[in-house]
């Protein structure tokens, strides 16, 4: 009898290490296999999107926080240039604030401000209820420039992909479609 304990003592002992040799955070499930009852599973971790090009870059909104667009990569994003004096921006203004919060998870809306003063863009913000959105400070026209937009209102619309599906006019009707295609798709 003892040397059948001996035996099972020395066939744990060599087996025990190997079988610690693999920690959980480099286990994996075995396909189709249920684990049982009380046992932790190791998630897999998601690796980061990957970044496109037209998502590499950072801004401060109009409250002074810094925003990085690298955070919205793997969603469609849209990106609203106005300008605080512009009458088709006003239009727009509200169906921006009406669709980007239903929206804010699967195709943000960002806002970007330019061609005025920055009392004047943080009062628009207000007056059409845009706080619940980012809205960036492009006073000096960094992004303007980067996207080639030379008019306002101006809608860039990125695709999962990072590659620029529309940029040009959209009326509000429009742009309510278009985000919810790109939700559903």
């Amino acid at each position: 009898m003892r040397s059948t304990t001996v035996a099972g003592a020395l066939a744990v002992a060599l087996f025990a290490p190997a079988a610690c040799a693999v920690g959980p955070e480099r286990a994996a499930p075995v396909a189709g296999a249920a684990a049982s009852p009380g046992a932790v599973t190791a998630s897999v971790p998601v690796p980061p999107a990957r970044v496109p090009e037209t998502l590499r870059f950072t801004a401060r909104t109009l409250n002074g926080t810094e925003f990085s667009a690298a955070t919205l990569a793997g969603r469609p994003v849209v990106l609203w240039f106005w300008a605080p004096w512009c009458a088709t921006c006003a239009s727009q203004a509200w169906t921006v604030a009406e669709i980007a919060p239903r929206y804010r998870d699967t195709v943000p809306i960002v806002g970007i401000a330019g061609l005025g003063e920055q009392r004047a863009m943080k009062k628009f913000v207000t007056e059409f209820d845009l706080a619940g959105t980012p809205q960036l400070d492009d006073r000096a026209g960094t992004l303007w420039r980067r996207f080639e937009v030379v008019e306002q209102s101006t809608f860039l619309i990125i695709d999962r992909d990072g590659r620029v599906a529309h940029q040009g006019f959209l009326d509000g009707e429009s742009l309510t479609r278009q985000v919810e295609a790109l939700a559903r798709g």
